[in-house]
């Protein structure tokens, strides 16, 4: 079975509306076995205009990703980012 990874590329319109998202989307993520490789880290190098965080999450497999992301805890606080920020988010197993 092979881990599964959520990439994003976000671009926050309102960072006071990111606050309750922020203040508990780690715990959803650690809940469901899931850590953080990069947040927000330093863009070195982008082939297009990446928007200004990027964020990659591991998971167990992709079972626990979806997991997390279905899971009510992250669907409460899902709103305040999509509401406040946009940009590609994904799912996909590793190798």
């Amino acid at each position: 079975m092979s881990k599964a990874y959520l990439m994003g590329m976000l671009e926050v319109d309102n960072p006071d509306g990111m606050g309750p998202y922020l203040e508990k989307v780690e715990e959803t993520v650690t809940n469901h076995g899931g850590r953080y490789l990069v947040r927000m880290g330093e863009i070195h190098y982008s082939e297009d205009d990446p928007n200004s965080i990027a964020v990659i999450l591991e998971f167990p497999d992709a079972e626990a990703a979806m997991a997390w992301k279905n899971s009510p805890e992250y669907q409460e606080i899902l709103p305040h980012r999509l509401d406040n920020s946009h940009g590609p988010v994904l799912i996909v197993d590793g190798l």
